[in-house]
């Protein structure tokens, strides 16, 4: 029989990264946690084998979350395992660099599909199932602050992300559910050393007061905030977690 007393989140993009600390996060705060991911299952089965010996309850469960069906196929794996949805988590997403050209419009379109279009399903399909006092939570981008070149498809997309989020936030009026984004700045992950040089990552950890990388478990704090009971009174904002980059 489904225990479902225990609260439960979902949290798309957790296989390793930003993700994987919000999950492991999560677990410990409490919730069970449904462990998304777009492609990597060895991964994602890992986080999940780590967070049950601690004791806790999670499920791994493919899902590209620019797709319709994929999504509602998430929530509905979600409900048969657990039985409740009480915090949305949409981490997942994609960068990548191109300057603002006429031939990389198809970087645009793929950026748009993942990161606002994907945050469009996750978000609407939460505002459909979450029950009174739920939490959901998308991810932006402190790069808006930045504009810094070749990052226009991306910045693109984080801002309509933050657009949605105060327009959902609007939009659950009387129901009690919590919409906010997360901004992280630089964050010392596989995915951003990827590519770059040691003097390039030196070069953006000096960029805040603090002059270093932020790491995924303070981004896990930001959430684990925004999804416990502290963060109850706080509705259509855009937590900002980059050790004063901007």
């Amino acid at each position: 029989m489904t225990n479902t007393s225990q609260k439960v989140a979902l949290v798309t993009g957790a296989s390793r990264g930003i993700g994987r600390a919000i999950a492991l996060q999560l677990a410990t705060d409490g919730f069970a946690v449904v462990v998304n991911y777009a492609g990597n299952k060895t991964l994602a089965e890992q986080v999940v084998a780590d967070i049950e010996i601690e004791g806790g309850r999670a499920l791994a469960v493919q899902a590209d979350i620019a797709e319709t069906s994929a999504v509602t196929q998430l929530f509905e794996q979600t409900l048969a395992a657990f039985g409740r949805i009480d915090v949305v988590v949409n981490n997942a997403g994609m960068m990548q660099m191109a300057k603002l050209t006429s031939d990389n419009v198809e970087i645009l379109d793929r950026t748009l599909a993942t990161n606002l279009r994907g945050s469009w399903l996750v978000m609407a399909k939460a505002a459909e199932i979450l029950s009174d006092g739920g939490r959901i939570i998308a991810f932006s981008s402190s790069v808006l602050g930045k504009s810094f070149p070749g990052y226009g498809a991306y910045i693109a997309s984080k801002a309509g992300v933050e657009g949605l989020v105060r327009v959902l936030a609007n939009e659950l009026r009387g129901r009690n559910i919590s919409v906010n984004a997360v901004a992280p700045g630089p964050v010392g992950t596989e995915l951003f050393f990827e590519g770059k040089s040691e003097e390039q990552v030196q070069t953006i950890a000096s960029m805040s007061p603090f002059e270093r990388l932020g790491q995924p478990d303070e981004i896990a704090g930001v959430v684990s905030f925004l999804a416990g009971p502290q963060g109850r009174w706080i509705n259509g904002q855009i937590l900002r977690a980059n050790g004063g980059m901007v």
